[in-house]
């Protein structure tokens, strides 16, 4: 059990546990939606169709040193219920996992999100 613990708490388990979860878990419908980060907006994007301008987009605001705030996720009525807005979620996420940075999640999906999918990598960055 010692062992269980120590290795649960570095980081290169905690990663091959987050990727082995994520992609078993992640539905096929959701890889087809490719995530831009638009750093200098403060945003994170997918573009939903070829020919228009269309896009789901998840905004974020550096709040202070090393802290962000997880804001709004808005996807097109005719886009919700098809992963969309999980695959904006886990780019975000990712993104303050890979940054070393805190979160506060203003925005009720990235909440509901992160209580669905518990993992250690997103719960240890999440500030309240």
């Amino acid at each position: 059990m010692a062992l269980k613990s120590f290795l649960s708490k570095t980081k290169t388990f905690r990663k091959l546990y987050f990727l082995r979860c994520r992609s078993s878990c992640t539905p096929s419908s959701s890889s087809n939606f490719t995530v831009k980060h638009e750093r200098e907006k403060q945003r994170f994007t997918i573009k939903l169709e070829h020919d228009t301008s269309e896009q789901a987009v998840l905004y974020y605001e550096y709040t202070g040193n090393k802290k962000v705030n997880l804001l709004s996720t808005v996807v097109p009525t005719q886009f919700r219920g098809k992963g969309v807005g999980k695959r904006l979620a886990e780019a975000a996420l990712d993104f303050v996992v890979e940054e070393n940075l805190k979160a506060d999640l203003s925005c009720w999906y990235i909440k509901q999100y992160v209580e669905e999918n518990p993992l250690p990598n997103y719960k240890d960055h999440i500030s309240n």
